[in-house]
């Protein structure tokens, strides 16, 4: 989670930067907002993975399906909130950051811890 963590907080800050230079002040914010609603949603959903204490194998699955639902309620009220109360968003750098964060989220399954 570490790993996937950092590669998505650069990958914020990348985007952060170029949609600075495309976009200016408004453009940097929308795209540093778009990676933060990814990878706070990311980390409320391992913190409730974590606290599940499953003794079977359906008692895993079933809190991994929480973790996965609340990871996807908080998506979209995030992304509700930012759309509705920032004026001035950059739409394409706001969900142009999400949808890379929660990209790199998704390829968590792939990553090994070192």
């Amino acid at each position: 989670m570490r790993t996937v963590l950092r590669w998505q907080l650069i990958a914020t800050a990348a985007l952060t930067l170029v949609a600075a230079i495309l976009a200016g002040v408004h453009g940097a914010l929308s795209a540093a907002l778009g990676g933060a609603v990814s990878v706070c949603a990311g980390c409320i959903a391992a913190v409730v993975a974590s606290r599940s204490k499953a003794q079977s194998a359906g008692g895993v699955v079933i809190g991994a399906l929480t973790a996965e639902g609340v990871k996807l309620g908080l998506i979209v009220i995030l992304l509700w909130a930012v759309l509705t109360t920032y004026s001035d968003v950059v739409v394409p750098g706001f969900i142009g950051s999400f949808l890379v964060t929660a990209v790199i989220f998704a390829m968590a399954f792939f990553v090994r811890e070192t």
